[in-house]
């Protein structure tokens, strides 16, 4: 019953809340990078890898009630939080599907600033690259960001600890 929609709901058990809409597209897609078997297609998108299909199945789990979704107004924009809901806990104690433990790289990565993660999964993005080519491409694509040398080595090294978990 709904396999792929019940991987997402074993992420949100993993994690108490999860707020932002690309903080949660990245965290799902860096998973995927590192083998989880989240099966959504991404593309490169403005704020880096980002998949339609992943919005379309949030949107699916909040109308099933699976998942509370919280609108808030922020001086300029709208934040959305996502929670597990009883619903869902329901609905993932009666699936039978199962993933890798996912609980220590779920709780890395809610550490972490979306901006952070942007920069991550983007690496990952170009990882058929060689890392100077990884580190060039980055700039190029994500020139308005900023990103220094320091930033990009804590990528690394956040990558390196999340694939050795």
């Amino acid at each position: 019953m709904l396999p792929n929609h019940a991987k997402l709901m074993k992420f949100f058990s993993a994690s108490d809340e999860v707020v932002g809409r690309k903080k949660l597209q990245k965290m799902i897609y860096i998973l995927k990078k590192c083998d989880i078997p989240f099966e959504e297609k991404y593309e490169f998108h403005f704020y880096g890898p980002y998949s339609e299909e992943l919005t379309l199945r949030m949107e699916e789990l909040c109308n099933l009630g699976f998942i509370s979704e919280t609108k808030e107004k922020k001086s300029n924009y709208f934040q959305y939080r996502y929670k597990m809901t009883d619903q869902g806990e329901e609905f993932l104690n009666h699936s039978n599907v199962q993933i890798p433990a996912i609980d220590g790289m779920v709780a890395k990565m809610t550490d972490k600033s979306s901006r952070f993660l942007e920069l991550v999964s983007t690496m990952l993005y170009f990882d058929d690259l060689k890392r100077q080519e990884v580190e060039v491409k980055v700039q190029t694509v994500k020139n308005k960001q900023n990103y220094t040398d320091k930033d990009l080595q804590s990528a690394w090294a956040f990558i390196d600890e999340l694939k050795n978990a």
